[in-house]
């Protein structure tokens, strides 16, 4: 088997790191692969814990720049074809054979790993998956954005895209309050400089949206979703669906429920999907339209796949659990809470309701 190069660049990463190198050394052991770890100023034990796992370790100066540091890396890398991962993902199934496979039948192209996002919403754990570009060739790709760094081709040529069965947990967004505002005000930063060189792209307004919704700033980031709205975007692109979703939640957040059924005049603008019609049930929930909430809910059971665990599932059966007691169906409330399985909200109300 062709041996690749698992890239990293870290800084001050001591709580993820024995998770995260031992999830590869857990989940590779049947592949060969070096580690390459690139240090950007860490001074707690990231690189002392990195030494246990491998000896191809760099020190990059820290310059602000994301792009520049895992291209740092790549130039560290002894083989040509590269999986890049960040210390707070931490791998959770592999099926390793699909590295040979895809350098042999896809030589230029670009492997998707699949990636639960972990994350605090609405008082409780949430995990949001999505797909992450990891694995390519570096004889035809680099890294280009100083933050929230985008592969990019080489030359002007369409590459396929496939997607690998890699999964990794990540935990980027899962911290403490004091370890969120820091990332968040590190981010902002550097999106707020890279604003200035590009007042008009609105892909960072949805990066500085998401910065503030780390912190639950909701009136800053629905600001901030809102000004990135405002522009001619592509529906079809994932981040312009998703900070729609982001707008609209964020409305929610704020009591603007009224300003919030407006998307009444996008709803078809974007992909059909379980977490955009949980979104219009709340909606109408929100401004009392009982009857289209339902119909939303039970639409959004009716999706076999999710990308929000429980959009597709308990949430909708809760809500619509929610809007039965609000009408007086003790009966059914029951029945559909009973429905959501282990979920904390549908449980206590089902106490109650049985208690009662």
């Amino acid at each position: 088997m062709k041996p690749i190069s698992i890239c990293v660049i870290a800084k001050n990463e001591e709580k993820h790191m024995e998770n995260f190198l031992s999830s590869i050394k857990k989940h590779m052991k049947n592949y060969p692969y070096e580690l390459v770890l690139v240090d950007t100023g860490s001074t707690d034990r990231t690189v002392e814990i990195a030494q246990k796992y491998t000896n191809k370790i760099f020190s990059f100066e820290w310059i602000n720049d994301f792009s520049a540091a895992r291209n740092y890396a790549l130039q560290c890398a002894s083989c040509n074809w590269i999986l890049m991962l960040d210390c707070d993902e931490y791998i959770a199934d592999v099926k390793a054979e699909c590295f040979q496979q895809m350098m042999e039948q896809y030589p230029r192209g670009i492997g998707l790993i699949t990636l639960r996002n972990h994350c605090w919403a609405g008082g409780r754990e949430r995990i949001l998956t999505s797909e992450g570009y990891r694995f390519f060739s570096r004889k035809y790709y680099h890294y280009e954005g100083i933050i929230h760094e985008q592969l990019c081709p080489l030359d002007a040529q369409t590459h396929e895209v496939v997607s690998l069965p890699v999964t990794a947990e990540h935990y980027g967004y899962f911290g403490t309050k004091e370890e969120l505002q820091a990332k968040a005000e590190r981010n902002n930063t550097l999106l707020f400089q890279q604003l200035q060189e590009h007042p008009d792209d609105p892909y960072l307004y949805f990066q500085i949206g998401k910065s503030y919704d780390l912190i639950d700033d909701a009136e800053n980031a629905c600001y901030y979703y809102g000004k990135g709205l405002e522009y001619d975007i592509d529906p079809h692109l994932e981040y312009a669906y998703q900070m729609v979703l982001a707008y609209g939640h964020s409305l929610l957040a704020l009591q603007r429920y009224q300003e919030a059924l407006a998307f009444e005049n996008i709803y078809d603008s974007f992909p059909a999907t379980p977490e955009f019609a949980c979104l219009m049930g709340q909606i109408y929930l929100k401004n009392g339209l009982y009857v289209k909430a339902m119909s939303e809910f039970l639409k959004a059971t009716t999706f076999k796949t999710a990308e929000t665990e429980g959009a597709n599932t308990y949430t909708p059966l809760y809500n619509m659990g929610y809007i039965n007691e609000l009408l007086g169906d003790k009966e059914s409330a029951i029945q559909l809470y009973k429905s959501c399985g282990s979920f904390e909200p549908a449980l206590e109300h089902l106490a109650y309701l049985e208690a009662k």
